[in-house]
C-alpha cells in the first residue's frame, strides 16, 4: 500500500513539474489574435458561468425599464460597450476577433442570456484574463444597471434608445457583419 501512495505522489509531482517546464518555457501560446482551443473554451466558459452563478448577488434590477431608462443605458453601453461587443449599426464590432476570448457580440449571435443580477455581476467586477474590464470604479451602480436593463430590452427597445446609435426604425436582424480585412504583411 505504501508504494501505491508513493506511486501517486511521484505521479502527482511529475504532472505538476511538466506542467510547470511547459507554461515557465514559453509553450503556451499566449498570442491573443489566435483562437482558444475548444478544450480551453470549455472549461473556461464553465468555470466564468459557474463563479458568476456562485458569486452573483441574488438581488432584482433596480431599475424599471423606462424609456429615459433604456435611452441612458444605450448612451452608456454605445460610449463604454460597443467597441468589444457590437451595437445595432455594427452587430459585430472590429475588435470581436482580436480579443481572445472574443467578447460576445450582443447584435449578432451571442445575445445576452444571463439573469440581470449575473449580467449586473459580470459588468461591475469583470472578468480575469479577458479583455472585460471591471466597471464599479468608472460608472455608478444606477449607470451599470441601466445598462443591464438595456441589455434586457435589446428586442424591444423604444426609437429614441434606437436613435443613439443612428437607427431610425427597427434594429437590424442578428446577423453578423463581414469579417474586417486582415492587415498586409
Amino acid at each position: 500500500m505504501r508504494g501505491f501512495i508513493l506511486g501517486i505522489i511521484v505521479t502527482i509531482v511529475v504532472i505538476a513539474a511538466v506542467g510547470l517546464f511547459v507554461l515557465e518555457t514559453g509553450r503556451v501560446n499566449m498570442r491573443a489574435d489566435v483562437p482558444p482551443s475548444s478544450l480551453e473554451t470549455s472549461v473556461a466558459g464553465h468555470a466564468m458561468d459557474a463563479s458568476v452563478a456562485r458569486n452573483a448577488p441574488s438581488i432584482a434590477n433596480p431599475v424599471q425599464p423606462t424609456e429615459q431608462n433604456l435611452v441612458d443605458g444605450a448612451e452608456i453601453y454605445s460610449f463604454k460597450c460597443a467597441q468589444c461587443h457590437g451595437d445595432p449599426a455594427h452587430p459585430k464590432s472590429l475588435l470581436a476577433e482580436t480579443l481572445n476570448p472574443p467578447p460576445p457580440q450582443f447584435f449578432g449571435d451571442d445575445r445576452p442570456d444571463m439573469p440581470e443580477n449575473h449580467n449586473y455581476y459580470i459588468t461591475l467586477h469583470g472578468i480575469r484574463l479577458t479583455g472585460m474590464p471591471g466597471w464599479k470604479n468608472a460608472l455608478t451602480d444606477e449607470q451599470i444597471w441601466k445598462v443591464v436593463t438595456f441589455l434586457s430590452h435589446l428586442d424591444n427597445l423604444p426609437p429614441k434608445a434606437k436613435s443613439v446609435f443612428g437607427l431610425t426604425g427597427a434594429a437590424p436582424a442578428a446577423t453578423p457583419a463581414a469579417a474586417p480585412a486582415k492587415p498586409k504583411k
